[in-house]
């Protein structure tokens, strides 16, 4: 199939279903500016539908400065895969909205740090930085279950192929997950790949 021109192009419409739930920290901007919890979701437009950001799949994909799926099958050559992943896969929407048995999961403010109606809790956690030093945390945690569809296009290319890039997902699914403290959160399975 040919994109815009551009021979040599597969396209999947995708689906993860999460199997842990999926956890948020928006960076605000600069280390200084402290985000209430509400405001470390991404959101689309409307201001309430949770979404994730398509570049939060190819941090998962191809980071180098984080755990990645890259890192996690590229052995010593991690950072060649890295690259390639990032070059050769696009992800869209931009916003990818994030679904509850089909429908989208939206945002209607905490009470007691629960929103019941959209199935979203306030986890607190006290993680500790060089030397010790206390660095708590609160974040924003989607309940299960959720999933993310979207659309992925791969370019040909001579580093991997649609295989490996499968079992990556399938892989990194398990192993890592998407969000934030990945490897705890945002554990899914790939329900959909056609």
């Amino acid at each position: 199939m040919a994109r815009n021109g551009i021979p040599d192009v597969i396209e999947r419409s995708i689906t993860l279903s999460g199997f842990t739930p999926l956890m948020f920290d928006r960076y605000a901007g600069d280390n200084k500016t402290s985000l209430p919890v509400e405001a470390k979701m991404y959101f689309l437009p409307d201001g309430k539908t949770l979404c994730l950001p398509a570049a939060n799949l190819s941090s998962f994909l191809s980071a180098q400065n984080t755990n990645s799926v890259a890192k996690l099958i590229g052995g010593r050559g991690y950072g060649r895969l890295a690259q390639a992943m990032l070059s050769f896969v696009i992800i869209e929407p931009n916003a990818i909205p994030i679904t509850r048995n089909g429908e989208p999961v939206q945002f209607y403010g905490f009470v007691d740090d629960v929103d019941e109606k959209g199935g979203i809790h306030v986890e607190r956690h006290v993680a500790r930085l060089k030397n010790g030093i206390p660095n708590p945390k609160e974040r924003p945690v989607v309940d299960l279950p959720w999933e993310v569809s979207f659309k992925l296009t791969l370019f040909k290319n001579d580093e991997f192929d649609e295989t490996l890039l499968k079992d990556a997902f399938r892989r990194g699914g398990i192993a890592l997950g998407i969000g934030t403290f990945r490897g705890v959160y945002g554990k899914f399975t790939v329900s959909q790949w056609e």
